[in-house]
């Protein structure tokens, strides 16, 4: 088999580049092109030396470790080690989640049971079960763009629970529990109180809400036109507020203003003064996350004091 060494480098250069540019992308480093491909040059040093009187030390681990600290180091330089040391973590973080991937989707490809043993365990001694040059070329960006793409979804996830409540209202004599997202793109509000407006999806209430309410939750028009009579009870609570949608210039929303509203997290937990809520038949969370989506307003008072 003829091993084309230059091929081998600028793979290995390639590779490395891209490792430190996915560890900059987790960590939102601000680096420049060229400092990445700087680092990427200096892990591809490795491969050269692995065909000179030197390539003894090529694969020890203490050598190759030296060679990650320095490739980190002209990449993002050194501020403190607390900075440095996320770096190196980082990076190693990414080195082996991006080959496991590569690694778990050739023996899922090509992996076979009736394999016999005596060569398994040659291969393992030697060179491992060899991986074709194709499939790591192209499949190293593959790897490289899922593992991006998951780790994006995990922030996501992390900064929505970071803005998750518990949501406790009562109203009319019902008592709705509910977990809901703080948005701070909400800025719904009564133009003539100013008392912020809570979203809450009816997807969760049905049992509980009375049917005139879940039917006005999905026109609120119906409350204009009289084909819709709720209770009187209803009737004292309801405000109309002035709302753009898409496609819809102008409309009213129904809001009704609860009884009482209790917002609680981690941080502290809230009783809402001026507050009202306004239900919609759809579902605000496609996991079910959260079913309601709360002002920032409501959280901005001073927080209860609780008892140690």
């Amino acid at each position: 088999m003829v091993v084309y060494m230059d091929v081998v480098w600028l793979l290995n250069l390639l590779v490395d580049s891209m490792l430190l540019w996915l560890t900059a992308i987790i960590l939102k480093r601000h680096v420049t092109i060229w400092r990445i491909f700087i680092g990427g040059l200096i892990g591809s040093i490795l491969i050269i030396m692995s065909i000179t009187p030197y390539a003894q030390f090529a694969g020890k681990p203490l050598v190759k470790l030296g060679f990650s600290v320095i490739m980190v180091y002209s990449v993002f330089g050194f501020k403190r080690f607390k900075f440095f040391f996320s770096n190196l973590l980082t990076f190693y973080f990414m080195t082996f989640l991006t080959g496991g991937i590569l690694i778990g989707v050739h023996y899922f490809l090509n992996f076979d049971l009736e394999m016999n043993k005596a060569f398994s365990l040659a291969s393992i001694r030697g060179f491992g079960d060899p991986i074709s040059w194709m499939f790591v070329i192209f499949g190293l960006p593959i790897a490289w763009y899922f593992a991006k793409q998951r780790i994006t979804t995990f922030e996501m996830t992390k900064i929505q629970f970071d803005q998750l409540v518990e949501v406790e209202i009562n109203i009319n004599g019902l008592h709705i529990v509910l977990p809901g997202l703080v948005d701070s793109g909400n800025q719904l509000q009564d133009p003539i109180s100013k008392a912020p407006v809570m979203i809450v999806s009816t997807q969760t209430l049905l049992e509980k809400l009375p049917n005139e309410i879940i039917e006005l939750s999905e026109n609120h028009e119906k409350l204009m036109d009289g084909s819709i009579q709720l209770d009187s009870e209803w009737y004292d609570k309801i405000r109309l507020i002035p709302a753009k949608a898409v496609g819809k210039n102008h409309q009213l929303l129904v809001a009704y203003k609860p009884d009482s509203l209790h917002i609680q997290n981690e941080k502290g937990s809230w009783n809402v003064q001026k507050s009202l809520i306004s239900f919609t038949n759809q579902t605000l969370s496609s996991d079910d996350i959260f079913q309601c989506i709360v002002h920032p307003k409501m959280l901005t008072g001073i927080p209860i004091q609780h008892a140690s």
